[in-house]
């Protein structure tokens, strides 16, 4: 398990992480999200005893990273996958890091044949591609079969096999009783993955709940519509901006509602007396109610396109 109780970093008067308090349970795949700059790699480095608190304090199993015996058995980590020597071949940076912390070298082949690199073993690593870096990263992180595991972005540079590895990968050491920590930009690997969300921004908690739940009730609804023509879409669209609903223009006759329950806006098609196509209710994704939590907390935003009427 994981332990996080008001833990804060400062840098001069800036604060990057504020006051976050939270568990990672294990048995579960918790995502850790956030926009850039929020303070989920600073975080971890705490968690890793890489970078010291400014207060709080952040656990790995009850105690501090500092005071764990054998450290690499007990806590995987994949943190920068290219902090990898260039001239080591996988092999031998595997073997040098089971030799240093007294994991059994047999563990290397095991590691490399999890991750696919077997066959690649003698290669420099500074000839790796982005994708091979990381399961050799990942590999490190395995290497002392540790109960507690932390990953920051392990799906850069991977092709859809490779996204498809990591997420069955996560998923199966959770199944095994682990504590898995993962952080990613890529909503829709973590809407598979993930059980549990953490989400901060400006480096405080925005939420902490099952996935399930975070995209549940009905601010996390969306409503299609389908109607016959783009006048009925004109004319309903204003309705519904006048009772307080958004919409999106999907292209044709189909408009998207959003904070708005689906009975309401049929009723308010039935007092135009718009004949509908089509009406359904679908939960929004994991990316679109991401991005609504943290519109305010992003550290660069893009101008939004204005709605069409």
């Amino acid at each position: 398990m994981i332990t996080l109780r008001a833990l804060t970093k400062r840098y001069g008067e800036k604060t990057v992480v504020d006051d976050l308090t939270f568990d990672v349970e294990p048995g579960r795949v918790t995502g850790f999200l956030g926009p850039n700059g929020a303070g989920k790699s600073t975080t971890m480095r705490m968690v890793l005893g890489l970078d010291r608190p400014s207060g709080g304090e952040a656990l790995v199993g009850g105690r501090h990273y500092a005071e764990l015996r054998h450290p690499v058995r007990e806590v995987g980590a994949m943190l920068d996958a290219g902090s990898v020597h260039p001239a080591r071949s996988a092999g031998r940076h595997l073997l040098a890091m089971a030799r240093s912390n007294g994991v059994p070298e047999r563990r290397v082949e095991e590691v490399l044949g999890a991750v696919g690199l077997t066959d690649v073993a003698g290669k420099r690593a500074g000839t790796f591609s982005l994708g091979m870096s990381q399961r050799l990263g990942v590999a490190g992180a395995l290497l002392g079969d540790p109960g507690i595991l932390l990953f920051d972005e392990p799906v850069n540079g991977l092709d859809p096999d490779g996204l498809r590895w990591i997420r069955q990968l996560m998923r199966s050491l959770a199944e095994q009783g682990r504590t898995v920590l993962v952080s990613s930009h890529l909503m829709s690997e973590m809407q598979l993955t993930a059980d549990q969300l953490v989400v901060i921004g400006r480096g405080r908690l925005l939420a902490d709940a099952p996935v399930g739940e975070f995209l549940a009730g009905e601010s996390r609804q969306a409503v299609h519509v389908r109607l016959p023509g783009e006048a009925a879409r004109r004319a309903l669209a204003a309705r519904l901006h006048g009772a307080g609903a958004d919409t999106e223009h999907r292209g044709g006759g189909e408009l998207v509602v959003h904070g708005m329950p689906v009975e309401r806006v049929g009723d308010l098609a039935h007092e135009l007396g718009i004949r509908l196509h089509g009406l359904s209710s679908q939960a929004v994704s994991l990316e679109q109610a991401y991005l609504e939590l943290t519109a305010a907390s992003a550290e660069y935003t893009t101008p939004a396109r204005e709605t069409e009427v």
